[in-house]
């Protein structure tokens, strides 16, 4: 007699838990889904916003690969981005979390003024970092000058326009600092402890101890930052607009030319695509590649 009891709750616990995710359910569904898979279909039909859209099977990604050269130049400073703003990021956030993660006076303040950045609304951002990179009255250049060090065109000169926004990356650390600060945290003290009681200096114990323990958390972050390294657009369309030279000219930018612009829809999904197989592709090799490095506490 107690089954069929036990079953009905089973299914009313269900019913409340499908009930209560199903705002996120909906929205995923209208929002996420439906528009990928419908981009899937543009991909693969020519359709400019304002006549029928026609089909024209694979032949907007014959137009990417081999006829638009803008596509591997925008794809070439994506990867350059990645490469060199990932790794960057990361050490500095991971700085950031191992000063924060000390016993200091005043250290809500500083958690608080290191994370505010990262709040900053990103036209406000973009705004403030054109004045700083500004090459005649720019805070930049006039520290550079105050230094007696050679001044530069930033985000002006094809030459420094992405290492410039590598370095505004920097202002808004936060976020990633953060998830570092809660995995430093997590570390049991007594594995420092053991540490120092056979005679490890505090680089011994950085590297056997907190980077092990922490390695999850990096490859966490890693993926994040790569995804987010992949999807840059706001600061390039706000600040530099895909120049100098095209030195800034990212896919995500070049998609919404394409896309928005000259309203070829077909085109830019299907460049769209492109970036979801290679941001896939990366992030399946950091997984398949983290088994060398990754250590998760437990496992056999």
């Amino acid at each position: 007699m107690a089954r069929p009891h036990l079953s009905r709750l089973m299914r009313q616990e269900a019913i409340d838990g499908y009930m209560f995710i199903s705002p996120w359910l909906i929205g995923f569904v209208l929002f996420v889904a439906f528009p990928m898979a419908f981009s899937l279909v543009l991909s693969m039909m020519q359709w400019d916003l304002f006549s029928p859209a026609k089909f024209v099977g694979l032949q907007n990604f014959n137009w990417l690969f081999f006829q638009q050269p803008l596509v591997w130049k925008s794809l070439w400073n994506t990867i350059y981005f990645t490469l060199v703003s990932v790794p960057f990021t990361l050490a500095v956030s991971l700085f950031a979390a191992l000063l924060l993660n000390q016993s200091i006076r005043g250290l809500s303040f500083f958690r608080t003024f290191f994370y505010l950045p990262s709040v900053v609304p990103a036209v406000s951002s973009a705004i403030l970092w054109m004045w700083i990179y500004n090459p005649t009255r720019g805070l930049a250049n006039v520290v550079m000058s105050a230094l007696h060090l050679p001044t530069s065109q930033w985000i002006f000169s094809p030459i420094t326009s992405k290492m410039s926004l590598v370095l505004m990356g920097f202002w808004a650390v936060g976020n990633t600092m953060i998830i570092f600060l809660a995995g430093l945290q997590g570390i049991p003290l007594s594995l420092y402890e053991a540490a120092e009681i056979d005679g490890a200096s505090w680089w011994h114990r950085f590297r056997h101890v907190t980077l092990p323990m922490l390695s999850p958390v990096i490859l966490f972050n890693m993926i994040l930052g790569v995804v987010a390294s992949f999807q840059v657009f706001t600061n390039a369309f706000l600040m530099t607009q895909g120049g100098p030279q095209n030195s800034t000219l990212f896919s995500v930018l070049y998609l919404y030319r394409v896309g928005f612009e000259q309203f070829n829809m077909g085109p830019a999904s299907a460049l769209a695509w492109m970036l979801f197989a290679i941001i896939m592709a990366f992030t399946l090799v950091q997984l398949r590649m983290s088994d060398a490095w990754v250590y998760y506490e437990g496992k056999v």
